[in-house]
């Protein structure tokens, strides 16, 4: 039998619907939820996520504030930028669209975004929120993976789950979030030895490792839930997972696609953290 498809588009419809409710009370107060977006250079990637937010945005009743800079913006000028938004009491959220060019320091640039309005979640204060158990604004795609798992009805408390990659943006925040829904986790990467060993033990198992169709059926235990993070653009310009995703399905319980599975999640989130910026600062 094949794995159930778990639809991230439509999930994240009705995350964007029950946000708007939130954002509609907010704005009858007077406190409509803002984004701002920074986007520097002209890579064509990068704008099309920037429109797919925006379009969310206007889904959910957020305002957004678009600053479009050039290539050769400095360093200090996009710094400058921040500040501005960081005061700007119509803004509660920003968003830096990644990657940012070469001669700018990324990580300098986020870190400058105040904690209130980090709606990404990753600064470093609310990631050690997240370490601790009490986040506020925390990572969207892990948060949206969590979501696909609640929704799909997926059980995680006591299961086995597996998480490859560890990168502060995904893998490390995805294995928090399992630790806190009681399942027990365990951390792959570059490094792992036999890899498909420690795949074959996983009830959940979240990739997010960049590789396209890396995970095949034969390292896929049979009823597990796979969430798929990977984006990887082949060379006929299509886009697949880090999962053989038609291999997989046939094994796995749950599969997520690729494209339609976690991307539209990791912006509603991004929305759902704004709304709840807004909040907090209405209080």
């Amino acid at each position: 039998m094949s794995a159930i498809i778990i639809d991230g588009t439509a999930i994240a419809k009705q995350v964007l619907a029950e946000q708007k409710i939130l954002a509609d009370r907010l704005t009858a107060r007077g406190h409509t939820p803002g984004l701002a977006v920074l986007l520097v250079g002209d890579d064509p990637a990068s704008a099309v996520y920037v429109r797919s937010k925006e379009r969310a945005c206007r889904e959910a009743g957020v305002q957004t504030f678009d600053t479009r800079l050039p290539a050769d913006t400095s360093e200090t000028e996009l710094l400058r930028q921040v500040d501005a938004l960081n005061s700007d009491p119509r803004v509660h959220g920003i968003l830096v669209q990644l990657p940012l060019p070469q001669h700018i320091n990324a990580v300098k640039i986020l870190q400058r975004i105040v904690v209130e309005k980090d709606v990404d979640g990753f600064n470093w204060r609310n990631l050690g929120a997240l370490l601790d158990g009490h986040p506020a604004l925390a990572p969207c795609t892990p948060s949206g993976s969590m979501i696909l798992l609640e929704r799909a009805g997926v059980p995680v408390a006591g299961r086995h789950a597996v998480v490859l990659g560890r990168s502060s943006i995904v893998g490390k925040p995805a294995a928090l979030m399992l630790l806190e829904r009681n399942a027990t986790v365990t951390v792959c990467h570059s490094r792992t030895a036999d890899l498909a060993a420690m795949t074959r033990q996983a009830d959940i198992l979240l990739c997010a490792i960049g590789r396209p169709r890396m995970i095949t059926a034969d390292m896929v235990k049979p009823g597990a839930a796979i969430i798929d993070i990977g984006i990887n653009r082949l060379p006929d310009g299509k886009l697949c997972g880090d999962v053989d995703f038609d291999a997989v399905r046939e094994k796995a319980g749950w599969i997520t696609p690729v494209p339609g599975g976690v991307g539209p999640m990791t912006v509603a989130m991004v929305i759902a953290n704004v709304i709840s910026a807004a909040g907090r600062a209405a209080a």
